[in-house]
């Protein structure tokens, strides 16, 4: 059923944040029992809540108090709803539970009132903003003793707030938090000094009215950040966005052309890819902003990127290894053989792994490639067949990727490169999609012997 989020009021996060976690009204009851849910029931137990007065509900998960929220609402009678990202606020029995007076609340709310003289950067998009908090983490990572990342990404904000209730580590100078658009429709006391996005694109459509309610509820960034926000120049439809939205004096677009930027020699960076190029013009420019010492430059620089994602496996025998398993759609596969091709040595030649399990995929996207100079594509797995004889791109051809991979070690040389860019899922003979990369890994590290 389509979702009326318009009829919503305008905040439904209502609470005042001052004494707010000390005097929440019970029972309470948290929605969503994943990493988020956890974090907000340890950090609540902390702030002295009895455990009977924390109910837990998941439709799905059999150890949770209720699995069905009429049962919860009738039986359970929370005053206050603790609701996890996962969960639409627009569901019909939460609305129905905020009109009778119960307060909505979420995990990071919770975090937020535990603050003291920590200072936030927050990072959204649609595409890009894991990287780009990763990045930044390194670069924090590079000068701080106590900084955090987190939010949507690893560690919940909840989990470092009790980390500190419980004297387990120092209050963070800086904390970096990933923040999705199902987070930023609840985060009342959430208040950032800076914070970027990403890239505007289509994403979670599922959720949200349309394209335009989707980015608007991104956009709400904006008006948590008491200095400056920034915006990526090549971030799809960001820009555009901004022009039609207005402007406003805290907002600078970032271009990794910039003479501020260019000056960082960013080139030099671990990570590869102009995607990359713009993640790292965007962080490096926050720090800048945020008056972050030198070596977080250097640090942002150093970083190798998230696991399976354009992953650096590191150069053997002369031979550069690149793990993208994480790709399983057609522009993941285009932007990774791009970035690899574009880096590579000369007289070097670039090895594409292409496979796995189809999803229906427009394999006939991955044409283009053809027009790669010194490229071999090696096709492995359960849509190898499918996947040729789409893109029409030549090449061998393997039942599973360590045959691919056997075949590919056999002919590269030094100066050459070898991605893992499948395209297909890892589902045909992989747990995931880090087990795939994983296993590629392994096969290196055996290579490297």
């Amino acid at each position: 059923m389509k979702k009326k989020w318009a009829k919503l009021p305008p905040t439904i996060m209502i609470v005042q944040m001052k004494e707010f976690i000390k005097n929440l009204k019970t029972p309470i009851a948290i929605v969503g029992m994943g990493k988020s849910g956890e974090a907000a029931r340890r950090l609540l137990l902390l702030a002295g809540y009895k455990p009977e007065s924390v109910l837990t509900f998941d439709g799905k998960l059999e150890s949770a108090h209720f699995r069905d929220p009429q049962a919860l609402m009738a039986q359970g009678a929370p005053r206050t709803l603790v609701v996890s990202p996962g969960v639409p606020l627009a569901s019909p029995w939460i609305q129905e539970a905020h009109k009778t007076g119960v307060t909505i609340t979420s995990e990071i709310s919770l975090a937020c009132a535990t603050l003291e003289t920590e200072k936030l950067i927050g990072v959204t998009g649609s595409v890009g903003k894991s990287t780009t908090v990763s990045i930044l983490g390194a670069g924090l990572h590079a000068f701080s003793q106590t900084g955090f990342v987190g939010g949507n990404l690893g560690t919940p904000f909840a989990d470092y707030a009790a980390d500190v209730l419980e004297k387990k580590r120092p209050r963070a100078d800086w904390v970096i938090l990933e923040l999705s658009s199902y987070q930023l429709e609840n985060c009342d006391g959430l208040k950032l000094e800076y914070s970027a996005i990403t890239y505007f694109t289509s994403n979670h459509l599922e959720r949200y009215d349309n394209l335009e309610h989707y980015y608007k509820t991104k956009w709400k960034i904006l008006s948590l950040t008491k200095n400056a926000l920034l915006l990526n120049r090549e971030g799809g439809d960001l820009v555009e966005y901004f022009n039609k939205n207005g402007s406003a004096h805290q907002i600078q677009v970032i271009s990794r052309k910039d003479p501020s930027v260019a000056d960082l020699h960013l080139e030099k960076a671990e990570l590869i890819g102009q995607h990359n190029q713009d993640n790292l013009a965007l962080a490096s420019s926050l720090a800048l902003a945020a008056g972050w010492p030198a070596s977080a430059i250097e640090g942002m620089k150093s970083f190798k990127g998230l696991a399976h994602r354009l992953e650096s496996v590191g150069t053997f025998k002369g031979v550069r290894f690149i793990n993208d398993s994480k790709a399983t759609a057609m522009d993941s596969v285009l932007i990774a053989a791009t970035a690899a091709h574009d880096t590579l040595q000369r007289a070097g030649k670039l090895w594409l792994l292409l496979g796995g399990r189809d999803k229906n995929l427009p394999w006939q996207d991955l044409k283009p490639l053809e027009g790669l100079q010194n490229t071999e594509f090696v096709f492995f797995g359960e849509c190898r067949q499918i996947a040729q004889n789409k893109s029409t791109l030549p090449g061998k051809s393997y039942l599973s990727m360590q045959d691919a991979m056997e075949f590919v070690l056999s002919q590269a040389k030094p100066a050459d490169t070898v991605l893992l860019s499948p395209g297909g899922t890892s589902l045909d003979a992989f747990k995931s999609f880090e087990d795939r990369g994983d296993v590629f890994k392994e096969i290196v590290r055996e290579f490297a012997r």
